[in-house]
């Protein structure tokens, strides 16, 4: 319990630094991954549900479509190291088609939220030993002893690596590499460009199930933080970056107002925002490039009809 209790409170000084650092800027900016707290999970979960919200079940069909030759690239015995593993369903068809895989390890930042996953995935794969890492996969963090060094699978799905910005997205690809040696694998979703319509509904629904989401980071500065933010003067805006190739989620203040988070106070200007989240759409060519650039090639890549998704088997 105390090394969980020491988790925490390295977690809680981490987003406390984020927070003041971001807010500090100009433009205003918060990391994407402080929107994942147990409630942001849930809502997330409920984005991936939503009519406009293709990535899941596009990735999904993909992945059950798809599952036997993913299972042969991956080969027997493996040794699943899922990061960021949310609410673990993809990895449930990844478990269910692998030859006597002997490990899954999920690794997310929302402990209580991970333990709900682990719970299920205990229940549906008796006979797939099964522990988690409470760990933030974007920052560096060393795997224990107890995970087997062969046959190590870096099981990465959800296009979650476009949140990463460049820097992240190579320490991100080396640090796989290096966790799962020469000899490892890698299974990585990757939302493609397409129509711009069909993207930014993706970010922007109707039934403000994803608003809720990005508002939520701010309830959880409140929160954890002692922020005084009036949730009701910020509204959530998605748009695309062209130069980036990425949506962008940002929180715009509706009126000039000044907020205090821990004692420190921080202006809006009506109209400015903080940029919450950006999510980076790739070509073949393009994230066949970034991986080559650092320690991988691809092997593999399964796709939808349409071209929306890809999910990429990298050695």
């Amino acid at each position: 319990m105390l090394a969980v209790n020491n988790i925490r409170d390295q977690q809680l000084e981490a987003f406390r630094e984020d927070v003041l650092l971001g807010l500090a800027q100009f433009p205003k900016t918060l990391p994407s991954r402080w929107l994942y707290d147990d409630r942001g999970c849930e809502l997330f979960e409920a984005i991936t549900r939503l009519d406009e919200y293709y990535p899941t079940r596009t990735e999904t069909a993909i992945l059950s479509r798809n599952a036997p030759e993913i299972a042969s690239f991956c080969g027997e015995h493996a040794v699943v190291l899922e990061y960021g593993a949310g609410a673990g369903i993809k990895t449930e068809i990844l478990l269910g088609a692998l030859h006597a895989p002997r490990f899954y390890v999920p690794i997310d930042i929302a402990g209580d939220f991970l333990d709900q996953t682990v719970a299920r995935v205990r229940r549906t794969f008796p006979g797939v030993p099964t522990r988690p890492i409470v760990a933030d996969f974007t920052a560096a963090f060393a795997l224990p002893a107890w995970i087997p060094e062969r046959h190590r699978l870096a099981f990465f799905p959800g296009s979650t690596i476009g949140n990463l910005n460049a820097a992240e997205i190579a320490a991100f690809l080396l640090r796989l590499r290096r966790q799962v040696s020469a000899e490892g694998r890698a299974i990585i979703g990757v939302d493609m460009k397409k129509n711009l319509g069909i993207l930014i509904a993706a970010y922007d629904d109707r039934a403000g199930v994803t608003a809720q989401f990005n508002l939520n980071l701010l309830a959880r500065v409140n929160r954890e933080l002692d922020g005084k933010f009036v949730l009701d003067r910020f509204r959530h805006s998605a748009r695309w970056n062209e130069a980036e190739s990425a949506v962008e989620m940002h929180l715009v203040s509706l009126t000039a107002q000044t907020i205090t988070v821990s004692g420190r106070s921080f202006h809006f200007q009506a109209g400015e925002t903080i940029h919450t989240e950006s999510s980076r759409k790739y070509d073949v060519p393009g994230f066949t490039a970034l991986a080559e650039a650092h320690d991988w090639r691809v092997d593999h890549r399964w796709a939808d009809a349409r071209g929306l998704f890809s999910v990429f088997g990298l050695a």
